[in-house]
């Protein structure tokens, strides 16, 4: 059976490092990193900086979960993830996802599963910072407002 290793939501920056070695192991023939960066635009508005907000004890149960449904039926498959939140800059790291399996397409699948999973499923927001202010990406509040914070959560 596989195992998710790291999963995390940090503020402050992501070590790339950190994370690749934590799936390595001697059973790993391929291992598949993917880095989420902070690009300049989106939908052809310029995008200066992001801001991002987590459920964060939501958000590391979540990944966790998605991590174990990946691993559990492929051996030796390696899995983790972290998240940045707080306010971020075009080329800064959002996140890092890392899988290593025995073969190449075995981590590439289930590194690609790992990320869209958690763009899918966990409690991560973004809000975009352009010439035109900033706006929350995905986010319906009928004011426009923040995405409600962990303390007004149940």
């Amino acid at each position: 059976m596989g195992a998710a290793v790291l999963i995390d939501v940090r503020n402050g920056v992501v070590g790339v490092d950190e994370v690749l070695q934590s799936v390595r192991h001697p059973g790993a023939g391929g291992v598949v990193l993917f880095i989420g960066t902070v690009r300049d635009n989106n939908d052809g508005r310029a995008v200066s900086a992001l801001e991002y907000e987590a459920y964060e004890s939501m958000a590391r149960t979540e990944m966790r979960r998605i991590a174990d449904e990946i691993a559990s039926d492929q051996p030796q498959v390696r899995l983790s993830v972290v998240h940045r939140v707080g306010a971020l800059q075009v080329g800064d790291i959002a996140i890092v996802c890392a899988a290593s399996a025995p073969h190449r397409e075995q981590a590439f699948d289930a590194c690609r599963a790992l990320i869209d999973r958690i763009k899918e499923r966990v409690p991560v927001w973004k809000r975009e910072h352009g010439p035109d202010g900033g706006s929350w990406v995905g986010w319906s509040g009928p004011d426009g407002s923040m995405p409600p914070s962990d303390k007004e959560r149940p």
